[in-house]
């Protein structure tokens, strides 16, 4: 079997013997980490979540889009766990640690007015 840096492969390397196998900083790999992780960052929507959005015709754009990860970024920052995060006149129930968004609805659509298991208010400005 042919070795490579002292590891037994089972082919045969194109290089010689002598020409030492260099590892380069592969562009593509650093751009698809860079933009894995910022995937990663970005505010998510649960199943349950997007299904309230869709039966009560609630749409976001580019900008609110915008303000609700900003809102998600300051809570974070102050250590929050689960926020109330209140974007005109949406109330979104978001677990801050996975940036997921729990749940939504029109405050003018909210029956009692009455949200539970928060430890935080957020107004995405």
């Amino acid at each position: 079997m042919a070795e490579i840096n002292g590891v037994s492969v089972p082919f045969i390397p194109i290089v010689h013997e002598q020409e030492p196998i260099v590892r380069r900083n592969d562009p593509v790999r650093s751009s698809f980490n860079d933009i894995f992780k910022e995937e990663l960052e970005k505010v998510k929507f649960s199943n349950h979540a997007l299904k309230r959005l869709e039966s009560r015709n609630i749409q976001f754009n580019e900008g609110e889009m915008t303000r609700i990860q900003n809102a998600v970024d300051k809570a974070e920052l102050k250590g929050a766990k689960d926020s109330l995060v209140l974007l005109d006149n949406t109330a979104l129930i978001v677990n801050i640690p996975n940036k997921t968004v729990v749940t939504a609805i029109e405050v003018s659509d909210a029956s009692e007015n009455v949200f539970t298991n928060i430890d935080s208010v957020v107004f995405a400005f």
